[in-house]
């Protein structure tokens, strides 16, 4: 479980550009910017919950029935 929200938490900053990647002839560089990685993630996050949410509220509600009971 953690290593899901683990990597949805990579996948979020990569996706909203806060992890830039720089190379020259002798190194590689993974740049990370912390508050474009923080608001991404919220973003990402508000997201998703917004689209379950539309998807928990656009579901059929069962409409209840009544009893009726004759003697």
């Amino acid at each position: 479980m953690i290593k899901f929200l683990l990597g949805m938490i990579v996948a979020l900053a990569l996706i909203g550009g806060a992890v830039k990647f720089e190379s020259n002839d002798e190194s590689w560089q993974i740049i990370i910017h912390k508050k474009e990685a923080f608001y991404s993630i919220q973003n990402g996050a508000i997201r998703i919950y917004n689209f379950v949410e539309e998807l928990i509220s656009g579901a059929e509600v069962i409409e209840t029935s009544t009893l009726i009971l004759e003697e």
